[in-house]
């Protein structure tokens, strides 16, 4: 085998709260992830030379080694010694920079591209810890499951168990604006001090996947929060005309993933998404709109 194309899905995180401020700089958090059908396409063909190329027609994202698909196999490639290269070749449809972990996912999709590839055999606790170096959703990502519980810095990740066959429906709204989480966790350090009460927030992540699993979606909802969005709504008061309109929809649970500025609202059928996709489209030309389901 010299080359592997795998698809490459977005998440959103129906729950994010904050908890602490780390020594590392980076932040301890609870987050519910869900990986939906909006996807890249990852290509990886095996190279004579060392070097990692990367190409895509996108021109929102590096091609050098700033590129998290760059970063990910490198950091395989001298763990494991590894004296070939590869080229990556990303097709985008993920908004860039929009909340959605595409290029979390990507890296994710090299990992387990170059574990065939080359070889390797590693197994998917080895792949989780390489994933931890690169970026803090990319393990959720190597975890291959529909749902997850993300903790620590949203690297340390868990199945959770009754979700099986669990399927929701989303409307992801992403508007032409490239957001820096970095930039939003160092506003959020400014504005706010987490006093996060972890009895209160492991309660509410148990209700809802209760919820979940047994089909109380409307409960489920209610309980779908991120602490992220206010402070991304601050700095980008622009954002707030569109959760305004959402909701003049009749668009219920609107919520951001991640920093932003995707918002997403959740619906337990295809058709009821459907009818709302539709009359969504009139505002293509300001949003881009995508109609998703858990995958």
């Amino acid at each position: 085998m010299k080359a592997i194309t795998l698809p490459s899905f977005a998440k959103l995180n129906l729950y994010l709260k904050i908890t602490g401020k780390r020594k590392d700089n980076y932040h301890d958090l609870i987050t519910i992830f869900e990986r939906v059908s909006l996807y890249d396409t990852i290509r990886v063909v095996l190279r004579d030379d060392p070097a990692i190329k990367i190409f895509s027609h996108c021109n929102d994202i590096p091609l050098d080694s700033t590129n998290l698909c760059f970063k990910a196999a490198k950091i395989i490639q001298d763990r494991y010694r590894v004296n070939k290269g590869v080229g990556i070749n990303i097709t985008k449809r993920i908004p860039v920079g929009a909340g959605l972990g595409g290029g979390s996912s990507n890296a994710a999709a090299v990992f387990l591209a170059l574990n065939k590839l080359w070889g390797l055999g590693l197994t998917q606790e080895e792949l989780l810890e390489l994933a931890a170096h690169i970026g803090c959703d990319v393990p959720f990502f190597i975890l291959d499951k529909p749902f997850a519980l993300g903790q620590k810095r949203g690297d340390k990740v868990s199945s959770i168990p009754g979700l099986k066959n669990t399927r929701l429906w989303h409307l992801i709204l992403a508007p032409t604006l490239n957001i820096p989480t970095p930039q939003i966790y160092s506003d959020w350090d400014k504005l706010y001090q987490p006093k996060a009460e972890l009895t209160k927030l492991k309660k509410d992540v148990k209700l809802i996947l209760s919820s979940l699993k047994y089909g109380a979606l409307p409960e489920a909802v209610r309980l779908f929060d991120n602490d992220l969005e206010r402070v991304t709504l601050r700095s980008y008061p622009q954002l707030k005309s569109i959760r305004l309109e959402l909701e003049r929809l009749g668009l219920l649970g609107v919520l951001m993933s991640g920093s932003g500025p995707a918002f997403f609202t959740t619906m337990a059928s295809k058709k009821e998404a459907m009818s709302y996709y539709q009359r969504l489209q009139l505002f293509r030309n300001q949003w881009r709109v995508f109609l998703v389901s858990t995958c």
